[in-house]
């Protein structure tokens, strides 16, 4: 049994690595600021869960207790990252921060059109 907590907690530490990396790459490489909050916000999250989910594993398979803690910040991160992600777009597109001219939609223009319920009153 302490063999293989050993390598799942490996595991997850290492995967939550290569999604950090790969979430740089996205900053680098993706075209606009929509595109690259996506990748970094989505792989930062991932990342994280990976690596706070292998030290829970760790504490609770290997060191025999259960951190709160960790299990409060896998929650927080999960709930709070794609969250904050999606604001910070949503403030870009509506300071006017222009789409990658290779994006095919733009449904958040059709909405923001559409009178309100407020205005139709």
């Amino acid at each position: 049994m302490d063999v293989a907590s050993e390598w799942l907690v490996g595991l997850l530490a290492i995967a939550g690595a290569l999604f950090a990396m790969f979430g740089t790459f996205g900053l680098i490489r993706l075209p606009d600021v929509y595109t690259r909050s996506h990748a970094a916000t989505k792989t930062a999250t991932l990342g994280v869960i990976c690596v706070l989910s292998g030290a829970f594993l760790y504490f609770w398979l290997i060191e025999g207790h259960i951190s709160a803690k960790l299990i409060l910040g896998i929650v927080f991160v999960f709930v709070t990252a794609p969250v904050g992600g999606h604001l910070i777009c949503r403030a870009a597109y509506r300071s006017g921060v222009p789409l990658w001219e290779g994006s095919t939609q733009d449904e958040l223009k059709k909405r923001l059109e559409a009178p309100s319920r407020a205005d139709a009153k």
